[in-house]
């Protein structure tokens, strides 16, 4: 037979373009449209059906950015069309980009009732499936003018209200009346599956050419002229190879609704509100026509906005999950970052996610559902565990740029030993669209071939969100079971990961240790102040949760803030969001999360001063939110006082200073003639030489050791070109190391602080059109020298690192992340290595020879990298901290302007000395008025780290304690409280009980594990 191949299919294609899609809609009547533009910020439907509205034409530009305009559509169904399945079609002037990337509107009844969303791909609402000629039309449609922000990642002004000017950016094209010709419908939806599918088969595959002549004899019963008339007839010669099942070994592949809304990115959080409408909106309606719907659904917080906005749809969703079409997923109140959160912080969103789905929906999540997020921490595996949760699912990683990952279904390791049942859709998206092209990517690209046989598939629209159609749902009924396709299954992931691991638990590979992404590396750095925000919030709510449980177990007429710190943490949960976090989202995200940072750490502030007043008064006292002991000279009335506080503890400061080390703990400077000036305390001496960088740093307590590298010097400033390839914020590709320039120049370096009890240089330098001054700050009886550093950051495109050449011939770095650390390898021996090449810390970076170490310690900074650095005498390891970043999109003024943070070298450090000065560093002294305060629970173990200390969530007045082992060992240790306590029970991360604990008359026995997690519940007597 000749080959005519390509004649068919281009015969096909102008047929659909041309005719058959368009008959779809034959007859059309335009509504009348007039107009209201909401002058602000949006306002509810009640406002709006109250406004004047006035004549619009179709063809008017309309929208400035960001604004609102409320369109009633007026109309009745023309009496010929009677019976008919009449729809209102609806374009308010759609572009090219995807949903929810631009206009988006949502539809309502004339008496405010939300009817469904409308986006690019889902313009129609039906109005009647057998109409009623003569029956009047009335709608009203809320229409979102959100532009387009991100054309090739340009600078724009557009991704700011306050940038973004007044300009109309759509033109209202039309708002009909359509009659639905479902016959002709159904022909697309025959023609799409088979022929993307036919796509997909290689040209010798005999399925391939029945399907391509089934659609040529489609074409010739076809009467392009009359499609409506002879569509019928059309389906009737496609029946057949549609109707011939899938084979035996076909892949199977369960799939999930699902419509991945970024809580904020390319649009305000106020835009997710009503985004989350809309597209829950979309899906409820949908279920009513589709009973086979399943609906995945994450982020709690979304529904809290929607349940508080729009109760008809809340009241449709709590519908929904009971019939089965709605399933609640993820366990978390947004899907967050999962590298840069502190351990509490990840824990509780587990722990407010999980709440919210029980308490609202009666349902026990039990996966945690995060496809999108930039890489995920290896302390995820026990915080699901402990939060009840029994799979893991993400997407993102097949975006890594070096390395692909081995498998898509196993199990997942982490720091404490820990795993989690965890599968990695192979389809490569969490926005398909039932494309033979993705059905058939997931089915080669799967991992697991011959041990297991069955994946899961994410559709609907996402990222700005819009969910599953008509259209996807239609087409999974002709792929359910499809010759030379994956058969499809609609339904819960839940059932989908419990088929799995039936049939592949027991032999699914193990990955250990953390899911990195070998993408987005700059998200570690950009938005520092956000990143700051967080970092201090998540340690003022440790700290206001500690002193308030402080009162409430001192005085039991004090109200403990249970709501305003459930209010406060959901808050910072929030801005913990994948785009938020990491810096990715447009300025007018930023700009409002600094702004929300400075109100939370205020109230805190007043929280936390409030409950201090509640413990009795006293005399000037220096409290310890640290679980460690601390000895450190703070300020107080403008003098330094040296003092030494118990951990979780307070005491006045005439008392603490008697406690220091006495006449021995002192800090002086001297000049020498080379112009370095040389601070010196009890451990440490150090030279700054005239450029202002560290000439030499030596270990006391270890014979002098010096800890720079010989030749180098230390806390050097240098700064990068950083352009990457593609996505500004989010991307530090590694080109950017191929150029640098180091930052030598001082402008003035002058003592300004010189003893007893701490000494200080502050150095100036200018590059660019910035400045920056740093002080090397070292204060008696301490072993961290710190560099409080202010700088007015003013550069384009440019990347800030501080380096510190350390003469530590390092195999690995260890880093801190949430309930432990994780270690790395310094060097790049193998492609998995070499993507490294930038990674996260919290708190702390250390890198250590058999019997040394030193660590790099932060305030708010979570980007670093680590390099091996031969010198003529041996191998050394520098450490970087990457400080600021200047990318232009989405934000084109990302990080411009001033900013404040510490860092600090802890030579000689042990990994317990990093965890204790790292939350040294981040916890300050709060020096209060207060009596005398015992610590409230202390535990017998150096290595075991109290996170939390709390009154439980039930308001029972129970006490809820969170530890765990820090330093990765064993430890054994007993737990005692400055209360009387009547029991405990070990509990989840949701302060269920899991076991009594073991107590007696010394306090509670522990005997943890590696890293190991536990959250007790103290009963006071």
């Amino acid at each position: 037979m000749h080959d005519d191949r390509q004649l068919v299919e281009g015969r096909l294609d102008r047929a659909m373009r041309q005719f058959v899609r368009p008959a779809q809609y034959a007859q059309r009547t335009p509504l009348t449209l007039s107009v209201w533009h909401a002058p602000g910020e949006p306002v509810p439907v009640a406002e709006a059906l109250k406004a004047d509205y006035e004549r619009f034409e179709p063809g008017t530009v309309w929208g400035r950015p960001w604004a609102t305009s409320w369109f009633r559509l007026d109309g009745a169904v023309p009496e010929e069309w009677a019976g008919r399945h009449v729809e209102a079609v609806v374009d308010p002037g759609f572009t090219g980009q995807g949903p929810g990337f631009q206009a988006e509107g949502l539809l309502y009844d004339a008496s405010g009732v939300p009817l469904k969303g409308i986006h690019p791909r889902n313009r129609q609402l039906t109005v009647a499936r057998r109409a009623v000629g003569g029956e009047p039309v009335h709608l009203l449609l809320e229409a979102a003018a959100n532009p387009t922000v991100i054309r090739d990642f340009t600078p724009t002004p557009l991704g700011d209200v306050l940038t973004a000017g007044d300009r109309p950016v759509y033109r209202f094209r039309a708002a009909d009346l359509a009659v639905l010709d479902e016959t002709v419908w159904h022909l697309v939806l025959d023609v799409e599956v088979l022929s993307e599918l036919m796509h997909e088969l290689d040209a010798d595959r005999g399925r391939r050419h029945d399907i391509l002549r089934a659609l040529e004899r489609m074409l010739d019963a076809l009467d392009l002229h009359d499609v409506s008339g002879t569509a019928a007839a059309a389906r009737a010669e496609l029946a057949e190879v549609l109707a011939r099942p899938a084979h035996a070994s076909a892949h199977r592949i369960s799939a999930a609704g699902h419509a991945h809304i970024d809580s904020a990115w390319l649009w305000p959080l106020r835009e997710t509100v009503r985004k989350a409408s809309r597209t829950f909106a979309n899906v409820t309606a949908l279920a009513r026509d589709y009973p086979e719907l399943v609906f995945a659904c994450s982020q709690a917080q979304q529904y809290a906005w929607v349940k508080e906005h729009q109760p008809h749809i809340w009241e449709r969703i709590k519908k929904a999950v009971a019939d089965g079409n709605w399933a609640p997923v993820g366990s978390m109140w947004v899907e967050s970052d999962a590298n840069m959160p502190g351990g509490e912080a990840l824990a509780r969103q587990l722990v407010h996610g999980k709440r919210f789905f029980l308490d609202e929906l009666g349902v026990e999540t039990e996966e945690v559902w995060l496809p999108d997020s930039f890489g995920y921490t290896a302390a995820f595996p026990q915080l699901a565990k402990l939060a009840g949760a029994k799979w893991f699912l993400t997407q993102k990683l097949s975006w890594n740029q070096t390395n692909k990952m081995p498998h898509h279904t196993f199990w997942w390791e982490g720091i404490d030993g820990t795993r989690v049942f965890t599968h990695f859709p192979p389809v490569d998206t969490y926005n398909a669209q039932f494309h033979a092209r993705e059905l058939a990517h997931a089915e080669r690209n799967f991992a697991e071939k011959g041990g297991a046989s069955r994946s899961l598939v994410p559709f609907g629209w996402g990222d700005g969100g819009g969910g599953p159609t008509r259209e996807m749902l239609e087409k999974a009924r002709r792929l359910r079971s499809l010759e030379g396709s994956p058969t499809v299954e609609i339904e819960k992931p839940a059932a989908f990961f419990e088929a799995a691991y039936q049939e592949y638990g027991e032999r699914a590979p193990v990955w250990s240790g953390e899911l990195y992404l070998e993408m987005h590396r700059a998200t570690y750095t950009t938005q520092a102040k956000t990143k700051q925000g967080n970092r201090r919030s998540e340690h003022a709510l440790r700290e206001a949760e500690l002193w308030c449980t402080a009162a409430a177990l001192r005085d039991p007429s004090y109200p403990y803030p249970y709501d305003d710190l459930d209010r406060i943490w959901k808050t910072v949960l929030l801005h913990q969001f994948h785009d938020i976090l990491p810096g990715s989202s447009i300025a007018w995200v930023h700009r409002e999360a600094r702004e929300t940072y400075a109100r939370v750490l205020a109230e805190l502030d007043a929280l936390t001063a409030d409950a201090v007043r509640r413990l009795g008064g006293g005399e000037p006292s220096a409290l310890n939110a640290s679980p460690y002991s601390r000895s450190e000279v703070v300020a107080h009335e403008g003098r330094l006082v040296h003092v030494n506080v118990d951990g979780l503890g307070g005491r006045p400061l005439a008392e603490a200073a008697a406690h220091t080390r006495g006449p021995g703990a002192h800090a002086a400077a001297t000049r020498e003639a080379d112009e370095k000036i040389v601070l010196a305390n009890e451990y440490l001496t150090v030279a700054v030489d005239a450029d202002g960088l560290l000439a030499s740093v030596r270990d006391l307590e270890h014979g002098g050791r010096e800890v720079l590298t010989p030749g180098a010097r230390g806390n050097l400033l240098q700064l990068h070109p950083d352009h990457p390839t593609q996505y500004d914020a989010w991307d530090l590709d590694a080109h950017y190391r191929h150029t640098r320039t180091d930052l030598t120049d001082a402008e003035s370096v002058e003592l300004v602080e010189d003893g007893p009890l701490r000494v200080t240089v502050r150095v100036v330098r200018s590059f660019g059109k910035s400045r920056v001054t740093q002080e090397y700050r070292l204060a008696a009886g301490s072993r961290r020298l710190e560099v409080v550093t202010d700088i007015d950051w003013q550069e384009s495109e440019k990347v800030l690192k501080a380096a510190f050449p350390l003469d530590v011939h390092a195999e690995r770095s260890a880093a801190e992340i949430q309930f432990g650390h994780v270690q790395r390898p310094t060097h790049a021996n193998t492609g998995w290595d070499a993507a490294r090449y930038e990674i996260c810390a919290h708190r702390w970076l250390r890198v250590a020879e058999e019997e040394y170490g030193v660590a790099l310690l932060n305030d708010s900074t979570y980007g670093h990298d680590v390099t091996r650095t031969p010198h003529g005498e041996g191998l050394g390891t520098t450490v970087r901290l990457t400080l600021l970043r200047a990318p232009h999109s989405p934000d084109p003024e990302t990080d411009l302007g001033t900013h404040r943070f510490t860092y600090a070298l802890l030579p000689g450090a042990t990994t317990g000395d990093a965890v204790a000065e790292g939350l040294a560093l981040n916890l300050p002294l709060r020096i209060a008025d207060a009596p005398d305060v015992a610590p409230l629970v202390a535990v017998g173990h150096p290595a075991v780290t109290v996170e939390s200390v709390k009154l439980a969530e039930d308001r029972s007045g129970d006490v809820v304690v969170r530890l765990y082992e820090s330093r990765g060992g064993r430890a054994a240790a007993t737990l005692t409280t400055s209360f009387p306590v009547a029991g405990a029970d070990e509990t989840d991360l949701l302060e269920r009980p899991l076991h009594p604990a073991a107590t007696s008359d010394a306090g509670l026995s522990l005997a943890l594990r590696p890293f190991q997690i536990v959250t007790l519940r103290l009963r006071p007597a």
